[in-house]
């Protein structure tokens, strides 16, 4: 069972005209959570108080203030709660609270992580819940761009989207994107991975036509010179050479 928070989070009183009664907020995202007012109270005191008026009814002048006198403020019309009043609201509702270990925050179930124990922003599976989150999202957009008839547009979209993703560098640890050329994450420092460097466009060099890796240009018929592919491993020593001329681990020319 979760354990109660140490403290009440931020909370205002309000009164629909049938008593006072809390709102506690949600200290990330300050969603509201009621409790109930004290009807049967109020009904009691709102009888009591009339009984008395006609009782006094006698004494027009000071009917009205003796009975309030003796019933206390007309719960009706108060936006004041006592500290009772404020912990037995609050009781009605921390159920809905937890408290970050981290931050300290009394936050709302939705911004809470269950499983481990912190808010989502400190929780260790931050990376995990934003990528739940955000194909949460990308369900329910796609929902609606189905039954509107938005099925291409949201596809091109979808398209773009991992296009530039693709050119962008990204935090293996946490998930932040970051622009192309970013050395550390913005967000936890640790170095980021860049996007993988784009082919070179395979074209004529003559008339500029796609040669979609032809000898001879099909459009002019320019001869296209090619140079060999280098090895994948060093001759030397086998290391994976990864498309350079000198060996990375042993130093041998590879080409």
């Amino acid at each position: 069972m979760a354990a109660t928070p140490s403290r009440m989070p931020h909370y205002d009183t309000r009164n629909d005209g049938v008593g006072p009664y809390a709102v506690f907020y949600c200290e990330v995202c300050s969603r509201e959570y009621r409790s109930q007012p004290d009807v049967a109270g109020t009904l009691a005191k709102d009888i009591g108080r009339d009984t008395a008026s006609n009782a006094l009814r006698n004494i027009p002048l000071f009917g009205r203030a003796i009975s309030d006198s003796l019933m206390g403020q007309d719960p009706r019309y108060t936006y004041s709660l006592t500290t009772q009043q404020v912990q037995s609201a609050w009781q009605q509702v921390q159920g809905y609270f937890r408290e970050c270990p981290t931050c300290h925050q009394i936050l709302c179930l939705s911004d809470f992580d269950e499983q481990t124990g912190f808010c989502r922003e400190d929780s260790p599976r931050r990376a995990e819940i934003s990528e739940a989150q955000a194909q949460q999202a990308a369900g329910m957009v796609k929902g609606f761009a189905s039954v509107f008839g938005l099925g291409d547009v949201l596809k091109g979209a979808a398209e773009a989207a991992k296009r530039a993703a693709a050119a962008t560098a990204h935090c293996p640890q946490d998930g932040t994107l970051a622009a192309a050329g970013t050395k550390f994450c913005p967000e936890c420092g640790s170095p980021m991975v860049q996007p993988a460097a784009a082919p070179a466009a395979d074209v004529c060099p003559k008339c500029g036509s796609p040669a979609n890796g032809a000898k001879f240009c099909p459009e002019c018929g320019t001869k296209i010179e090619r140079a060999a592919p280098l090895p994948a491993v060093c001759p030397k020593c086998g290391a994976e050479a990864k498309g350079a001329k000198f060996c990375p681990e042993c130093g041998a020319k590879i080409a």
